[in-house]
């Protein structure tokens, strides 16, 4: 039989909506990753990726989850159950290929909801090394505006450095009671590809796009950046979880 699997346990847990939280994991063992990777948890002999969204400088493993209810889902709603104090295993390797691309000094990241998360991961990273030379443009997209887990920490970031970061938030049922006064961008996140490209000034030489999150999205996206000639890298999320 192979050896069990390391445990982590969860220290602090943040409800954002009724699907959607945050977790923080402090690992049995040292857990190595780099920005933009994913760790693989399970519960009750159940296990599934999640992408990362600490730096690799951080002491803990923070996770952004939304809940995939059955039949769908497997894994988030046993997590959702579970509150600080409870442990989930967690396999050893991080793994995953959608890191940043140091070929190109211009990044467009486009995403929705948990999708972000690579991203923040990248940024924050980022800056904790005080490195130059990368422009960075995060575009997020929700169905309503409390979906947005970390766009106070992108506006703070976008605030900090405007010639480093630009977030731009946009939400696609901007008609909706829930989301009264919200008075940013609107529509869905890959339809605005093609004005942000123009407005930002993109070279495709010299830019890569960046895909995470629902697979529809990607797959607009990968069209209208083909019909850019610009090149993408993807990261999906399944809705089966």
């Amino acid at each position: 039989m192979p050896p069990p699997l390391p445990s982590a346990i969860i220290t602090r847990r943040e409800d954002i909506t009724p699907d959607l939280w945050k977790i923080w994991l402090k690992s049995e063992i040292p857990f190595k990753f780099k920005p933009g990777q994913y760790c693989t948890i399970g519960f009750d002999d159940v296990e599934r990726a999640y992408s990362i969204v600490s730096s690799p400088y951080e002491e803990q493993i923070e996770l952004f989850i939304e809940l995939v209810p059955p039949p769908f889902g497997n894994l988030t709603p046993l997590l959702y159950e579970l509150g600080v104090g409870r442990q989930v295993t967690i396999r050893p390797r991080a793994k995953g290929i959608f890191t940043l691309d140091e070929r190109y000094s211009h990044h467009l990241m486009m995403s929705t909801v948990t999708g972000v998360v690579p991203y923040v991961s990248i940024l924050r990273s980022y800056f904790h090394d005080f490195r130059s030379g990368h422009r960075f443009y995060v575009l997020e997209g929700v169905s309503y505006t409390d979906e947005f887990g970390y766009d106070m920490e992108l506006a703070r970031m976008a605030q900090a450095h405007p010639n480093v970061v630009t977030f731009m938030p946009t939400v696609s049922r901007p008609q909706e009671e829930r989301n009264q006064g919200w008075e940013g961008q609107t529509g869905r996140v890959n339809t605005l590809l093609e004005k942000y490209v123009e407005r930002f000034g993109l070279d495709r030489d010299d830019t890569l796009i960046y895909a995470c999150g629902h697979p529809g999205m990607i797959e607009d996206v990968k069209a209208r950046a083909a019909a850019l000639d610009f090149l993408v890298q993807e990261e999906r999320f399944w809705k089966v979880s």
